[in-house]
């Protein structure tokens, strides 16, 4: 039982270490639904793939496509992702910002920071 409090204890020293994050004025604000979008974004980089906006708007576990369009939108305007051209010229892909990588970043150093409390 005493390492399942010192699990839970990890995690919640992450999730406070990561809300005092969102609060600096680096990027505005994202809703759930943005946030689950940057993180596909994110994975999307990760896995060195290609995901552009049309991608994007296939993904029916995020709603309707005129939603993730606006959401995408969204996101540009407050600078955590910028569309890129392809070959194909009617197609956009969709990268982070350099502010949303050392957002990532950030978060990864909460990570670890709470891990070592943790321990």
């Amino acid at each position: 039982m005493k390492n399942t409090i010192k699990s839970s204890d990890v995690y919640l020293r992450f999730l406070q270490l990561a809300e005092a994050i969102r609060g600096l004025p680096s990027l505005p604000p994202l809703d759930p639904l943005e946030e689950r979008i940057l993180a596909l974004i994110a994975r999307a980089g990760e896995q060195e793939e290609r995901l552009c906006v049309r991608d994007m708007m296939a993904k029916e576990q995020l709603g309707a496509p005129a939603t993730i369009h606006t959401r995408l939108k969204s996101m540009r305007v407050k600078g955590w992702i910028m569309l890129s051209d392809t070959e194909d010229a009617r197609r956009k892909q969709i990268k982070l910002t350099q502010d949303a990588i050392r957002y990532f970043a950030k978060l990864s150093r909460c990570m670890v920071e709470a891990a070592k409390s943790g321990v």
